[in-house]
């Protein structure tokens, strides 16, 4: 059972976070992940991007880490800012390349790069967080 948790900083964003197994099926918690937060902030307009963008990382770092699990969260910085993050303890960074025609894969962090208004990473004593962000509509 993937360990879940959601907090409010003081003095910072609120978020929503699960440690899920470094395996293919963790895409979908996460996916799920990502609309709860997205729903429970008003931001339902984000959702698909959200969930393919997720699926995206944790896709990646299913193939190309090497741990047992991994960390999605997702924060809310600004009203209509939205980050959504998938940490392992990897220390091996995202290539984002061109494709050859024919690959069959090698097209997901273009599709994050499309997809998003910025992304990037972050090295952790640890690991590495692989990040996107998405902006909804400001609301009056």
């Amino acid at each position: 059972m993937p360990q879940r948790t959601t907090w409010v900083r003081p003095t910072g964003c609120p978020g929503y976070s699960a440690t899920l197994p470094r395996e293919p099926e963790s895409a979908g918690t996460a996916r799920r992940l990502v609309c709860v937060a997205l729903a429970a902030w008003g931001l339902d307009d984000l959702a698909d991007d959200g969930a393919l963008i997720v699926s995206e990382l944790v896709s990646n770092t299913v193939r190309h880490a090497r741990c047992r699990s991994i960390r999605v969260t997702v924060t809310r910085p600004e009203p209509a800012r939205v980050r959504i993050g998938v940490v392992d303890k990897s220390k091996w960074l995202p290539e984002l390349r061109e494709p050859c025609t024919g690959d069959e894969s090698g097209r997901g962090l273009l599709l994050v790069r499309a997809l998003a208004k910025n992304w990037g990473t972050d090295h952790l004593p640890w690991g590495k967080r692989v990040w996107a962000e998405l902006r909804g509509e400001e609301r009056g």
